[in-house]
């Protein structure tokens, strides 16, 4: 899953250099406030750190389906808004020292512990300047306003006041797209602007958006599809401000910033790949390592643990490649993978979507065997809208936290002639069941936990859960087709080779041709798909790493319960065991599975 929904501010989506980390140290007034917080029960903090994100992350609070902050839109790249957040980690920070470990309840425990990595981790974040790169191909908070634009996604279109907020929205996000062109100047004097090949992927997303055709523009949609419950002076007003905002805000900013960004900032992109050519790019990839994996892992141990992975991967594939009778290379073998027709039987994005849901019919009596705890938020599937559709990956998008809003697994189709099958029931065990869906719709309807850890989103876990799962095909009956399994044994390889070209291009100084040439030497993704993958990971350096440490640390908890208690191992309980916390760190979920463990021999 990409997490697209986490607004800029609240993910290290992109790349950053260092400045003065004073700031992040709380004023003596500050501390004294948080003093006197000491006789507040844990939960009210715990519920106040929640409450105090949203305000400061309201596109977060939409998602989230709270519609309280549905009209704001904050410039995150403003100095004023980068002090709020500094203050408000440092603040609850302090204010965890006042309450001891002794004094709380096993839950809580681990809400403290969680809670100060946040506060910990984000404060290091927030060393380094993510405001020089607030757009990129594939990350920044431009693609999920997009989205939400489309009148299909989170913000809500029912009521006129539903209309209203999304003009005062956009109101604040002209103001942002005016500071990210404003702030890639800066980085252009600085030393910190993208790549070219990224940039050049940007700009057709940007024009997109500058089509003055507003029956033919994104931001449009909504007044395309006005109720028919409002009165017609209703829909005049409305239809007449959303042509004034485009018109005279949205368009001529979009405009604006794709003539900049095709002329100037393309001009002064780096012919670099990794991270390390930037100011401090060294110094943020190891942040950015420790942020992703939840680990003290270093880049040479990664690197030499996903080669490793590869080359056992590699071996299981020959496996599949002489079942099937192949008489060439392994190489030669994924060419024939990537351009077999019989594995792209399809010609309508409809029949792909179909396919996804008819791997779900199949699964489902098998289900049962290793999951008693079945989430109520619904689920659909659903092709990524044309707008970003060509530099997106397949990804899920969480329902509301009521459930009235469903989960969606959102997948690129922008050819269905061509598109490929053959990995298809491994992509929906991990975005779909029991993959993103299942842990995140868990978490969310999980009435143990508090509030802020029903969306706290550590990709170490959370993808590590995804890529685990596919493991499970063939106890929920899939991969009875070698192609599908050989599809699995892809994926797995694809999150392998991640750990190696990820660590190659931003700490070894490999080319961008490099890690694609790798890529398609071990893999059998079309060359298009890969060469997405690595602008993917050059855009957001250490995100890749997360998924194969995270599996391999769940398989790892797994193996060692199993041989721990033999007989007395449940699937079912060491799943529930998993998905029961939400989001943690790792070394937070190995203890807590090492204590049930524990508790059971």
């Amino acid at each position: 899953m990409k997490k697209s929904i986490v607004f800029a501010i609240a993910a290290a989506a992109l790349t950053f250099s260092c400045k003065d980390s004073q700031a992040t140290k709380p004023v003596q007034k500050e501390a004294t406030e948080v003093t006197q917080t000491n006789q507040i029960p844990f939960d009210q903090v715990l519920k106040n750190y929640y409450e105090d994100g949203l305000k400061l992350n309201p596109i977060n609070a939409t998602f989230a389906g709270d519609n309280r902050y549905n009209d704001l839109f904050p410039n995150v790249l403003s100095d004023e808004y980068a002090s709020k957040l500094t203050k408000y980690y440092s603040d609850y920070k302090t204010q965890l020292a006042n309450y001891k470990d002794a004094d709380l309840s096993d839950s809580q425990k681990m809400s403290k512990a969680v809670l100060q990595w946040d506060c910990d981790i984000n404060l290091e974040r927030l060393t380094f300047r993510q405001d020089l790169f607030p757009i990129d191909q594939m990350w920044s908070v431009n693609l999920v306003i997009g989205q939400l634009a489309s009148g299909a996604s989170a913000q809500p279109f029912k009521t006129v006041e539903d209309y209203k907020n999304w003009l005062k929205r956009l109101d604040g996000y002209v103001t942002w797209l005016n500071s990210a062109k404003t702030k890639m100047e800066e980085g252009i004097q600085s030393g910190y602007v993208l790549p070219k090949s990224l940039i050049k992927k940007v700009l057709p997303q940007l024009e997109a958006l500058t089509v003055t055709d507003l029956d033919k523009h994104l931001f449009y949609s909504p007044i395309k599809s006005l109720p028919e419950t409002f009165s017609p002076e209703e829909q005049k007003e409305l239809t007449t401000a959303y042509q004034a905002i485009l018109s005279e805000k949205v368009i001529p900013a979009y405009t604006d910033l794709h003539k900049f960004m095709s002329t100037a900032y393309l001009e002064a992109g780096r012919d670099s790949s990794g991270i390390s050519a930037i100011p401090d790019g060294k110094k943020y990839y190891d942040f950015a390592i420790k942020y992703y994996t939840t680990t003290t892992l270093t880049a040479d141990e990664i690197h030499q643990l996903g080669l490793n992975e590869v080359a056992r991967i590699l071996a299981e594939m020959e496996k599949v490649k002489q079942q099937v009778g192949f008489k060439g290379d392994l190489k030669a073998f994924f060419d024939y993978v990537r351009n077999n027709k019989e594995l792209m039987p399809f010609n309508t994005p409809e029949q792909v979507i179909a396919n996804f849901n008819a791997i779900h019919e199949r699964m489902k009596p098998q289900i049962e065997k290793l999951f008693d705890m079945k989430p109520k938020t619904p689920f659909e599937v659903r092709r990524t809208e044309a707008f970003r559709e060509a530099s997106a990956s397949a990804e899920y998008n969480p329902g509301s936290l009521d459930g009235t809003r469903p989960g969606i697994f959102y997948t690129p189709i922008p050819d269905a002639s061509k598109y490929n099958v053959f990995s298809d029931e491994a992509l929906f065990l991990h975005e779909a069941i029991p993959g993103h869906h299942y842990q995140i719709s868990l978490t969310q309807e999980n009435q143990e936990l508090p509030e802020f850890r029903k969306t706290l989103w550590y990709s170490a876990y959370g993808e590590g859960w995804a890529l685990y799962t596919e493991s499970l095909g063939n106890e929920l009956g899939l991969y009875t087709d070698p192609y599908q399994y050989f599809g699995m044994l892809g994926m797995e390889m694809h999150r392998a080779i991640r750990l190696v070209v990820d660590t190659g291009m931003h700490a070894k100084g490999w080319s961008r041709e490099k890690a694609i040439q790798y890529s398609l030497d071990n893999e059998a993704e079309s060359e298009a798909s890969i060469i997405s993958e690595i602008e993917r990971y050059m855009a957001n350096p250490g995100q890749a790493l997360s998924y194969k440490i995270g599996q391999l640390k769940i398989r790892e908890l797994r193996k060692k319960a199993e041989t721990a208690l033999g007989d007395k191992f449940d699937i079912k309980a060491f799943h529930n065991q998993v998905l029961e916390t939400g989001c943690i760190p790792l070394a937070l979920l190995e203890d807590k599975i090492d204590t049930w463990v524990a508790s059971l021999k």
